[in-house]
């Protein structure tokens, strides 16, 4: 695909790795399969990270891919820049979702985990403002939301979410809420 080409001048297609060393595999299956993408890990056996790519993407097929040890899920016609920049995350470490469904699971996994759960006194290190963000960002709110209920920009949520990443040491919303979760878990055996 000429998409492909320019964003992976140096990729190859094959159907198999074949003892070949690779910074990412990625996997573009006709219909997605739980079962196959599960021995494509075991066989890559953690030596890439593993990339799902497919038609249309949706939030329980992400999940089943994070779950089975995949570390992005993007849209199969992405552009060449998205492709670079999915390539790059995951390099790094990251995962890889896309904003709207990375959006659409955090929300989803926010209501799972934080149902119940007392608001954490752990987040000391953060003024007052940046803990108000974290906290609407651990509930699954975009930065458009996170702005419009505080009252300021969503450029300066971005400055506050980028500050709370950083005094907290993740890298990403999902950790930002595993964060919360963990904290709040703290204060619920506190009291």
């Amino acid at each position: 695909m000429p998409r492909w080409q320019q964003a992976f001048a140096n990729a190859h297609i094959a159907t198999d790795m074949g003892g070949q060393r690779a910074d990412v595999v990625w996997w573009a299956p006709t219909a997605f399969e739980p079962e196959v993408l599960g021995r494509l890990l075991a066989r890559v056996g953690g030596a890439a990270p593993v990339i799902v790519l497919v038609n249309q993407p949706t939030p329980a097929e992400a999940m089943q891919a994070l779950a089975a040890g995949a570390r992005g899920y993007c849209h199969a016609y992405a552009t060449p820049q998205m492709l670079e920049q999915v390539a790059t995350a995951v390099i790094n470490g990251g995962l890889w979702l896309g904003p709207e469904l990375m959006s659409t699971m955090i929300g989803a996994a926010s209501k799972q985990l934080l149902q119940d759960t007392p608001r954490p006194n752990s987040f000391e290190n953060l003024t007052p403002r940046e803990r108000d963000v974290a906290i609407e960002v651990a509930h699954g709110a975009t930065n458009k939301e996170v702005a419009r209920r505080l009252n300021i920009t969503e450029r300066t949520v971005k400055a506050h979410l980028g500050a709370v990443f950083e005094k907290l040491g993740v890298r990403d919303r999902l950790q930002l809420v595993l964060e919360y979760k963990d904290a709040a878990k703290q204060v619920g055996q506190a009291a």
